[in-house]
């Protein structure tokens, strides 16, 4: 009798870009085919928190200058990226949480940037007042519907650790944003006695180098909307379950609170937790399954497949799907952060960035 061979991969993942810096979050693919990641300030040393891969090189992007601020409350520097995010008409969109290191956002801080690709230079800021970036928030993500509005919306995750979660929506042509879902149950962090996640065989949970281990704490975080624009779909980091609302309640100002939340629908355990979510122009949602170094795809028909496992793919983070017929994805060891380890640093570079075919012969589950 034979003996047992391994984890079985599924999939056909290929490796795009190897980073020896700092660890990468985002990643976005142009129409043309650019590609360009992002890396927050949370401790490594950052020289640029936004670039664009040029011949295997990391050039910041679009230039130096946006990328050495002045302080936290820079508006016209990125202060720490979360992630970059290509919209529909192919512009670069750049989500600065304002927070390095997670610290107190202050007003200038956070912020949204166009960046036009034909040219290659900012064409628009949107950053977002006390009321709606609250000194406890973290945008983490942002997916953009421009069928909507004079100029389209925009809606961000505030994936907080420490204080309230929730959407936040903008109104991409004024510039207005304003909060939906604030601290809405669907939007928070479960606690251990419904989730307790595994990764890598360990519990994962936050353990300080002094102190009793506690629960991770993220809230909303992946983010996608549905082909036709009807639903956002959101995930919180520490949970293993997805909900989507209706987008006509999240973009009007008049509907109460109380509105907009009786169109959340709980869509059911996703299978484990995800850290990104992204969907297709065929009906079809990708969720990165950071428990089993893995992503899946949701069918329109309802049923989940696998669409690549890997055990290199050590907390894949951000997914893009991309002209080209790949979806791409950034695998960072999050969960090897000394912040989850007890005070000691367990990543080991390099990080990578990946993709694989979205039609791929993936493995049907049911």
């Amino acid at each position: 009798m034979n003996g047992p061979t391994g984890d079985e991969a599924v999939g056909r993942l290929e490796l795009v870009h190897t980073f020896t810096g700092p660890m990468p979050t985002g990643v976005s693919v142009s129409a043309g085919g650019r590609i360009f990641v992002n890396f927050p300030r949370w401790g490594d040393e950052v020289p640029a928190t936004v670039v664009e891969l040029r011949d295997g090189r990391e050039a910041p992007f679009p230039d130096q200058e946006w990328n050495d601020p002045a302080g936290d409350d820079d508006s016209g520097a990125f202060v720490s990226v979360q992630s970059v995010v290509v919209d529909p008409a192919d512009r670069l969109w750049v989500l600065d949480t304002g927070s390095p290191m997670f610290r107190p956002t202050r007003p200038g801080g956070p912020k949204l940037v166009r960046v036009d690709l034909d040219t290659d230079t900012v064409g628009q800021v949107v950053t977002f007042p006390a009321d709606v970036a609250l000194p406890s928030t973290y945008l983490n993500d942002v997916r953009f519907d421009l069928r909507r509005g004079a100029a389209g919306i925009a809606y961000v995750t505030d994936s907080a650790a420490s204080g309230p979660n929730g959407i936040v929506v903008v109104d991409l042509a004024s510039g207005t944003s304003w909060r939906r879902l604030h601290d809405h149950p669907s939007t928070r962090a479960e606690p251990l006695a419904t989730f307790r996640p595994v990764v890598e065989g360990r519990p994962f949970l936050e353990r300080p180098a002094d102190g009793p281990p506690k629960p991770v704490g993220m809230g909303s975080d992946g983010i996608a909307i549905s082909a036709d624009g009807s639903r956002l779909y959101y995930c919180p980091l520490a949970s293993r379950r997805w909900y989507s609302v209706a987008t006509d309640a999240l973009a009007d100002r008049s509907r109460s609170d109380e509105q907009v939340a009786a169109t959340v629908v709980d869509e059911g355990d996703k299978g484990g937790g995800s850290d990104g979510l992204e969907t297709d122009d065929a009906g079809r949602f990708y969720l990165t399954s950071y428990e089993h170094n893995a992503v899946l795809r949701r069918l329109p028909d309802g049923g989940f497949e696998t669409l690549v496992h890997d055990p290199r793919l050590l907390w894949p983070d951000t997914l893009s799907v991309a002209a080209d017929g790949h979806l791409y994805l950034t695998a960072n060891q999050l969960h090897r952060q000394a912040r989850y380890q007890g005070g000691e640093d367990r990543r080991r570079r390099p990080y990578a960035l990946f993709r694989v075919p979205v039609d791929a012969g993936p493995v049907r589950l049911r």
